[in-house]
């Protein structure tokens, strides 16, 4: 018993450093993750929380709890030479490290040839901001002349729905339309939001899937003339709309002074879109004229009866605007009490002509024999964000990733659409939110790894030692890339935050192998004799951090459940980094060792 304790302890004090430090470059490895913001932000930072502080009470236990407990519970010869699972690996590694040891230049250049493939095929992967996640509804968003009517309107609506509620998979359809009571969602009554909630997948038809269920509504709507759609989810569409002011993937701000100007463009920027592979409900902001009722005063004739402007206007405001007269109390409750006239007669031009306009002398006349009423056009909206007028083309993209629709679609208008001085264009929506994300990574990630290299070279003294571990980094994003391309999922956010936990995994293998070989260094043995030995005698501790990892992850990535979509990226990155990984820290790290390592016992490093 005091042997085994004695053995635990020096055990402890070998690992206590290497371990230490390893779980120091992880929690750094998190960083970036920390200064994600928006809804990227929001859906990983706990993760990365949850992530750092189970590292530092793992380490905790591992330091002061561990050693005690492996103390008083194991005895025997604990060894992998005794293990028969072991023993069959160590066998099975044994001669496949000799053989790499054997072929130094073939090993290092196979694993440059795989890093420039693995980059190469990171060009032709795409790109998305999120995965889209599927809600099991849907949420169409039906657009109609901008005069339309409540009555039309709701007679539009009912015939949509009723085509929707033919799909054997559709349970029921509700629509809403123009502003409510409570305006916290306002819109005109030429559009509005149609909700479609779908039966459960186990009772859809044999085959169907939700793209083809979108392709037959598409179909079914095409039989009701008079509106346009634009398809989204209900969350994904409050998203996009909060986040960037777009309701689709995809917007095109277009900027500038004459409306009719922006008008143009965008009608000509929707027409190229539409012509690109992938583009869906493209449409362009209703900012058409519409004729608009102009009262204009005729100020000799008003002179002639001694009526003021002012009174006219106030007449003209409270009869067809309403004016507040006070309020009536009925207990806690306020009413407002508005007099105005009724809306019969304010939908009709010829009564608001015979409104009688109150004169000095005591008598009055018709509103028409002081003013004319013309009907002029007038825009249907005016939008403006920065201060500068602005309309936008919205697009969504399916069949296609989001990164690579967009390339194709700037290289598009770089070519058809001309913008004169003064006119300019931005892009929002997802594609807003994935640059963002980008840039925010771009700049954090070279810095978390420039402190991962600072930590490695304080750890073993040397820089050729920490140049040696850190080219797991980039064998481990091969694998990630390679598992990507292999289930056809674009790069994403969560497959990038996938990169990011995984370099970690890479970064702490191969500390752990590389301080066993200092180890056996410092008690003389040759550098050759040394990483034969360290990485046979490490082999335990790297299978089992890639297991225990890779096979944590198996189940989100192949989760077919709500959410699943952003799971997936994340955990097709680490099971495939891991395997190349692993694949690096058993023979390509000792084989690099042994290539630039001198055979100096004195230059091993602690």
């Amino acid at each position: 018993r005091e042997e085994v304790r004695a053995n635990m302890g020096e055990a402890a004090r070998e690992v206590a450093k290497p371990v230490t430090f390893a779980v120091s470059i992880i929690t750094v490895v998190y960083l970036p993750i920390l200064t994600l913001e928006g809804i990227e932000g929001k859906m990983f930072r706990p993760m990365a929380f949850t992530v750092v502080f189970a590292l530092i009470g793992a380490l905790l236990l591992t330091l002061l709890l561990v050693p005690a407990l492996c103390s008083l519970l194991l005895s025997g010869d604990t060894r992998e030479g005794h293990n028969p699972v072991m023993r069959f690996l160590i066998a099975l590694y044994r001669p496949l490290l000799n053989s790499a040891l054997k072929r130094q230049t073939t090993v290092a250049a196979g694993a440059l040839i795989l890093v420039a493939l693995a980059g190469v095929l990171f060009t032709r992967l795409g790109s998305e901001f999120i995965p889209q996640l599927d809600e099991g509804s849907l949420d169409l968003h039906p657009t109609r002349l901008r005069t339309v009517d409540a009555a039309e309107t709701v007679k539009f609506l009912i015939a949509m729905e009723k085509k929707v509620k033919d799909t054997p998979e559709v349970i029921t359809v509700f629509s809403r339309a123009g502003t409510a009571e409570v305006a916290n969602d306002p819109m005109a009554m030429s559009t509005g939001d149609s909700f479609v909630m779908f039966k459960p997948r186990e009772q859809w038809r044999t085959g169907m899937t939700k793209a083809k269920l979108i392709d037959e509504i598409q179909d079914r709507l095409k039989d009701v003339p008079g509106q346009a759609y634009s398809l989204s989810q209900p969350i994904q569409d409050r998203f996009d709309e909060l986040t960037s002011g777009v309701k689709a993937d995809i917007g095109i701000k277009v900027f500038g002074e004459d409306l009719d100007t922006l008008k143009r463009k965008a009608d000509e920027i929707a027409d190229a879109l539409r012509k690109l592979p992938g583009a869906k409900d493209v449409s362009v902001e209703q900012v058409e004229n519409i004729p608009v009722l102009e009262i204009r005063i005729d100020r000799q004739a008003i002179a002639r009866v001694g009526v003021n402007v002012s009174d006219i206007q106030e007449w003209v405001d409270t009869t067809l605007g309403g004016r507040s007269l006070g309020q009536v109390i009925e207990g806690d409750k306020r009413f407002e009490v508005t007099v105005r006239l009724s809306e019969n007669l304010r939908n009709d031009v010829e009564s608001i002509k015979a409104l009688p306009i109150a004169t000095p002398g005591g008598g009055s006349v018709p509103l028409s024999s002081l003013a004319a009423f013309v009907t002029v056009p007038a825009p249907a909206q005016i939008s403006r964000e920065h201060g500068r007028r602005r309309v936008v083309v919205q697009c969504n993209v399916r069949g296609q990733d989001l990164g690579s629709f967009v390339e194709a679609a700037r290289a598009s208008l770089q070519r058809s659409v001309k913008l004169s001085e003064g006119y300019y264009l931005e892009w929002g929506g997802q594609f807003e939110n994935l640059q963002r994300a980008k840039t925010r990574l771009t700049l954090v990630v070279p810095i978390a790894l420039g402190l991962i290299f600072v930590l490695l070279f304080s750890t073993f003294g040397s820089v050729r030692q920490a140049l040696l571990i850190f080219t797991g980094v980039p064998l481990a994003v091969t694998g990630g890339v390679a598992a990507l391309w292999l289930r056809g999922l674009p790069f994403s956010i969560s497959a990038g935050v996938g990169f990011i936990a995984l370099s970690g995994v890479a970064v702490l293998n191969g500390v752990v192998m590389v301080s066993a070989i200092n180890n056996l260094r410092k008690q003389g043995k040759t550098v050759a004799l040394a990483v034969r030995e360290g990485a046979v005698e490490r082999l335990r501790p790297v299978l089992m951090t890639a297991l225990v990892a890779a096979l944590g992850f198996i189940p989100m990535a192949l989760n077919t459940g709500m959410g699943a979509e952003v799971q997936r990226p994340l955990a097709t990155v680490v099971i495939g980094g891991i395997l190349s990984s692993t694949l690096l820290t058993l023979l390509v790290l000792p084989t690099l060792y042994n290539w630039f390592e001198p055979d100096t016992p004195a230059n091993a490093q602690g």
